[in-house]
This record gives C-alpha cells, sequence and structure tokens, in this order.
C-alpha cells in the first residue's frame, strides 16, 4: 500500500519483504544497508496482539527462544554476540507519535519499547547495529483488525515523513554545530 501511495518527490522508496527467518535476516539486513547507503529504515512487521499502529523505541539483542519459519533459533539466542543489550532509535518516537496523532488520521499512534523478541525485534536489532540508531520499526496490527490497507498505507506514510522530517532537521542542528 506504501508503496502505491509513495513519499516525498525527493524520497527513493524501497520495498522488501524481509521472511521470518534468522539467518536470513543476519544476511539480508547488512546487505540491503551496504546496497542502499539509506538514510533511514523503516521496518513494518505485523503483531497480531496490536490493535494500534505502534512505534518502537528500541531493539534487543537477547531472548529469542522461538523457532523461525525453518523451524531454527540462533544457539546464541542473540542477534549480535557482545553488541550492546538494547539499541535505540536515534529517531524520537514519542514526536513522531505526537506528530501523527495530531495529523487527524484515523488510526491510532502508540509507543512500545519492547518489540518481542522474535523476528520482528531481531531484525530491529539487527539494523540498529548495522546502521548505528538510523533505524526504525512499526508494528501494525493484522489488516481489517481494526485497520483497512489504505488506512495503514496512509499512516505508514504519515509516520515515515514525520521520522525524516525529525531525521533531516536533527542533522541541519549537527551540522550547524560542526561548522563554528
Amino acid at each position: 500500500e506504501l508503496e502505491k501511495l509513495g513519499l516525498r518527490d525527493d524520497v527513493d522508496l524501497h520495498v522488501y519483504e524481509v521472511p521470518v527467518e534468522y539467518q536470513t535476516v543476519q544476511r539480508l539486513i547488512p546487505a540491503l544497508w551496504k546496497k542502499h547507503s539509506p538514510q533511514l529504515v523503516v521496518h513494518v512487521g505485523v503483531s497480531g496482539m496490536a490493535t494500534t499502529v505502534t512505534l518502537e523505541k528500541c531493539g534487543h539483542n537477547v531472548g529469542y527462544k522461538g523457532l523461525d519459519n525453518c523451524r531454527f533459533c540462533p544457539g546464541s539466542q542473540c542477534c549480535v554476540e557482545g553488541g550492546p543489550e538494547c539499541i535505540d532509535s536515534i529517531i524520537d518516537m514519542d514526536t513522531v507519535c505526537k506528530r501523527v496523532s495530531a495529523l487527524g488520521l484515523d488510526v491510532t499512534v502508540t509507543i512500545s519499547k519492547d518489540a518481542g523478541r522474535y523476528l520482528c525485534d531481531f531484525t530491529y536489532y539487527t539494523s540498529l547495529y548495522q546502521s548505528r540508531g538510523r533505524s526504525a520499526f512499526v508494528h501494525v496490527p493484522p489488516l481489517g483488525k481494526p485497520y483497512s490497507a489504505e488506512q495503514l498505507g496512509r499512516a505508514l506514510q504519515a509516520i515515515i515523513e514525520e521520522m525524516l522530517d525529525l531525521l533531516e532537521h536533527s542533522e541541519d542542528k549537527i551540522n550547524c554545530q560542526h561548522e563554528h
């Protein structure tokens, strides 16, 4: 849906479906970062427990015990051996949540600090580690429970545009400080 809607004209949007497989995530996420050198990667995952669009603040390194779609689980039960326990996104999710909520879309947006210790959290941590925090993760409920594809697409469009806006303004401040 987001691919149909698109983003601002100055944004190149690349959409990939990431399999629910630990080993594929460990291979694919670094390869995508290397291929595109993006300003930001936003992962979107479906959660059967979600009833809102949920912005995840951080990814966790340890606690992965559930088998993936290939019936595999990392022996270490972690994403990156020796990596930090938790990595926060550099995106201020509270601000994104407030701004998107203020737009009056017919979708509720909330915040979470725990993406669930399964492939969503594993993917998020892997991407945060690869990017030094330049990643985001959005959990969405299953289609129709309660939102349509169009509603979710519009919400994701607004969320990503707010994230990019925040990122661009924070980089302006960083660059400004370096010039003095």
